[in-house]
């Protein structure tokens, strides 16, 4: 079974404008809704590949039960934690100009919601997959998944993949995980140096490697991405394309390379179905179906980099 874990997340309100202006009266010209999460969009992706999983977190409030009435409509089951106050919503406001976004406030989580989390957590059998994402709300400890992966060690062969940053990622490293995703500046952020050249990106990846993260892939936007392991590196390109939303592309990245690993295939044969999703969705209004995805796979060029 695949599971994705979302700490945090959002009813996303999307505005479009053509200004906006502090103090007056401003009109939208179009809005509209989305259930938010780096989670819950591996698991919609997943889902558009044909794949199940179940997604777990916390959610409160009608926002919590607007994202679960989502989840269902796509099909996605669900074990959230219910929680007393309101999920957040996040409004982001497009003008001709720029975008602008405005982050809510993260509803409380209390201990027994986090125990309650962490024993769906110990029903993680065996060979299952585990995804970590996004940030961790202000009311949760920064070591919330130290402990939730700290569930599976009893287990054979459970993969974690952790998407995050800051304190929460850094600890979740140490803990032995089979693959992180970080970008060049998250990579930067995690060895406060200023990372730059692939020849760096490698050099760093290899110390995150050595970290605890047994695979390691820096997503480049349209430079690409690289993996990293212990043994080989490798550079992969980013199709050409219209880019129409780079929003979610990381989270697709991340999918598609858990759907390579639920098909058996090797981890740099998954490499190539997470670039040519992450890739699909940066072209596509929304998160990429399998057939956009697929379209690009032919396109998607994967290289071995020669460490010595």
């Amino acid at each position: 079974m695949i599971y994705t874990v979302t700490l945090n997340p959002a009813v996303d309100y999307y505005m479009d404008m053509n200004k906006l202006e502090e103090g007056e009266l401003n009109k939208v010209n179009n809005s509209y809704t989305l259930a938010g999460g780096k989670g819950i969009n591996v698991s919609k992706v997943l889902k558009n590949f044909g794949i199940e999983s179940m997604a777990l977190g916390f959610c409160g409030g009608f926002t919590g039960e607007y994202i679960r009435a989502d989840l269902n409509k796509y099909g996605i089951k669900d074990n959230f934690i219910l929680l007393e106050e309101d999920t957040r919503i996040n409004v982001k406001i497009k003008t001709e100009k720029k975008e602008t976004e405005i982050m809510g406030k993260s509803p409380k989580i209390l201990k027994q919601n986090i125990d309650a989390l962490l024993s769906i957590i110990d029903s993680i059998e065996n060979n299952d997959i585990l995804v970590l994402s996004g940030s961790v709300p202000s009311s949760v400890k920064e070591d919330i998944y130290k402990d939730i992966i700290d569930k599976t060690k009893s287990k054979n062969n459970v993969r974690v993949i952790v998407d995050s940053r800051d304190n929460a990622f850094k600890i979740a490293v140490k803990e032995k995980v089979f693959l992180t995703k970080p970008n060049k500046k998250e990579l930067s952020e995690y060895f406060g140096k200023d990372i730059r050249s692939v020849y760096d990106i490698i050099v760093y990846a290899q110390q995150l490697v050595k970290d605890g993260s047994e695979n390691v892939i820096v997503s480049l936007g349209k430079e690409g991405s690289i993996i990293v392991n212990k043994d080989e590196a490798y550079i992969g390109n980013a199709p050409d394309g219209e880019l129409v939303s780079s929003v979610g592309a990381g989270d697709a990245m991340v999918a598609g390379i858990v759907y390579g690993i639920s098909q058996n295939l090797s981890i740099i044969d998954a490499y190539k179905y997470a670039i040519a999703s992450g890739t699909a969705t940066a072209f596509s209004e929304g998160l990429t179906t399998f057939e956009n995805m697929n379209n690009l796979l032919d396109k998607v060029e994967v290289k071995k980099i020669n460490l010595k």
